[in-house]
């Protein structure tokens, strides 16, 4: 069968956008009614129905949970919610990057502390949460540095994956390289992480208890690029995006890397920053100076639509969400074929 990719690229003139005056759409849930959920740095998530009306809903106090000003001593950063995904009964899982914490609020906003702290210690970087068909949990820590600036570096390198299920949450896999989002296969027979300061994406065979075993880099060794968000499509490719030099890509399942959108062209920045990061010189300013026009700061894609087959860019500096086509339906998520009505 021919892979629908093939000869498929992305035309910068046929994209669309959703939504207004976001702040840092950086995760982007889609529902079958057309409802896109958007992680938001004011604290919360916007709600973009399928009319295009939207509606921030920032988090609110409830048992167990306080705000990152409660606590500025640990918390300096203030609340960023980062990575989503729907618990099984609609309400939103929050990885929040500010707050180091795993939070879960209600559509209506009041939300609680899940996770804070692993084996004793304060959890770090959360960036990603997904929920496998298990009702399992899956976290991804970028770093416990407290500023994640300073972990953009090719020495530093304590990411890890942890699992929560009904006997609490654990480490299931570190040493890794600024873990950022995770995707299971079709069968959760795989797990696939985004290393971002390695470059690279690694896969693990998935046990039954969901012991990760067999790491392995899927597709190139080096992209030569930070990679950022990824998600599969029916077929078996896995999308992904080239956050701060702006690409989308697609690798099949033979391990082919495919550029299908590219928003840097080989900028002089992006080549700089690149420069840097192999001298450990990383510095904000050099990265803030990267980014193309399209959706600044490139960090996830998103399937969608009643068919799943329209690609929602999710970044970190826009203030919309730019939409395509793609020529073949996302892989669904768990959450897709459950009907909850909160």
């Amino acid at each position: 069968m021919r892979n629908p990719i093939d000869g498929f690229e992305i035309d910068p003139d046929s994209l669309q956008t959703i939504g207004t005056d976001l702040q840092r759409p950086e995760c982007i849930l889609a529902e079958p009614d057309g409802s896109l959920w958007s992680a938001d740095a004011r604290g919360g998530v916007v709600h973009i129905r399928p009319n295009g009306s939207q509606t921030l809903i920032a988090q609110g106090e409830a048992k167990g949970f306080a705000k990152a000003s409660d606590d500025a001593s640990r918390f300096t950063t203030g609340t960023l919610p980062n990575g989503l995904a729907f618990a099984r009964n609609g309400d939103i899982l929050i990885s929040n990057f500010g707050t180091d914490r795993l939070e879960l609020m209600k559509r209506t906003g009041e939300s609680e502390v899940l996770y804070d702290s692993i084996n004793g210690k304060p959890i770090g970087k959360v960036n990603f949460v997904l929920r496998d068909s298990k009702d399992r949990l899956w976290l991804t820590v970028s770093t416990t540095i407290p500023n994640w600036m300073e972990a953009c570096s090719p020495n530093i390198i304590d990411g890890f994956i942890a699992m929560a299920d009904d006997k609490g949450l654990r480490i299931m896999a570190d040493g890794l390289h600024f873990t950022n989002e995770i995707r299971f296969d079709a069968d959760e027979s795989h797990l696939y992480a985004v290393e971002t300061c390695g470059m690279k994406i690694t896969r693990f065979k998935v046990a039954d208890d969901g012991t990760l075993s067999g790491q392995e880099t899927f597709g190139p060794e080096s992209h030569d690029a930070f990679i950022d968000g990824i998600a599969f499509d029916a077929y078996g490719n896995l999308w992904g995006t080239h956050v701060m030099t702006d690409r989308i890509f697609a690798i099949t399942s033979d391990g082919d890397l495919r550029i299908l959108l590219d928003d840097d062209k080989g900028s002089a920045e992006g080549k700089a920053l690149l420069n840097a990061f192999a001298q450990d010189k990383v510095t904000p300013e050099l990265q803030l100076a990267c980014g193309g026009s399209i959706a600044n700061w490139m960090a996830s894609l998103t399937f969608g639509g009643p068919d799943l087959t329209t690609v929602y860019i999710g970044s970190l500096r826009a203030t919309t969400i730019p939409y395509f086509k793609s020529p073949v339906a996302g892989l669904p998520m768990i959450h897709w074929n459950e009907r909850h009505h909160p």
